[in-house]
C-alpha cells in the first residue's frame, strides 16, 4: 500500500509543499484572529507534524502578532499558507485553500465554536468546542494571554 502524499500551492504556484502521511486532525476554526488574518468567515485548519511537511518550491514568508505564534504566506500572491505556535510543538497546521485537493479533508470538530458569525449554519453533529479542539501546552499558555507584538 502506498503512502498518502498531498500537495498544496499557493495561489500563484511559488509556493509548493507536500504533506507525507495522514493529518493527525483537522478542525473548522471559527476564531476572529484567524478571520482576520485569512479574510474568510472560517477556515479548516490541517494538522500535520512538521517532519511530514515538505516545502518543494519557495519559501513562505512568515509573519507574527502575537508573541510564540506564525502564520506564514506567500509574500508574491498573499495566499494564507500555515499557523505554527509555540504551544502545539512540532505542529505545522496547513489551510485547506493551500491544498490541491480540499475535498480529501474532512473536519473532525469545530473550534472557538461562540464566535462562529450567526449566519453560518452548520447541520453536522462535530464536537463545538468554546476553544482550540487540541490539547495545548499549558505552560505556553494561550494566545489571548501572550504580549502582542
Amino acid at each position: 500500500m502506498s503512502r498518502r502524499v498531498e500537495k498544496g500551492s499557493c495561489f500563484c504556484g511559488t509556493i509548493v509543499a507536500e504533506a507525507e502521511g495522514e493529518p493527525f486532525w483537522i478542525n473548522y476554526d471559527h476564531d476572529d484572529d484567524c478571520r482576520k488574518a485569512l479574510g474568510s468567515p472560517l477556515t479548516i485548519w490541517i494538522g500535520y507534524h512538521c517532519k511530514q511537511v515538505n516545502f518543494i518550491s519557495g519559501i513562505p514568508t512568515s509573519f507574527s502578532k502575537t508573541s510564540g505564534v506564525q502564520r506564514t504566506f506567500c509574500a508574491k500572491c498573499g495566499s494564507s499558507i500555515a499557523y505554527m505556535d509555540d504551544g502545539l510543538k512540532d505542529e505545522i497546521w496547513l489551510t485547506i485553500g493551500f491544498m490541491d485537493h480540499p475535498e480529501r479533508y474532512e473536519p473532525m470538530a469545530h473550534g472557538f465554536w461562540p464566535m462562529k458569525l450567526p449566519w453560518i449554519k452548520f447541520g453536522d453533529h462535530l464536537p463545538r468546542a468554546e476553544s482550540y479542539t487540541r490539547r495545548r501546552d499549558r505552560a505556553i499558555g494561550y494566545p489571548s494571554g501572550r504580549k502582542n507584538d
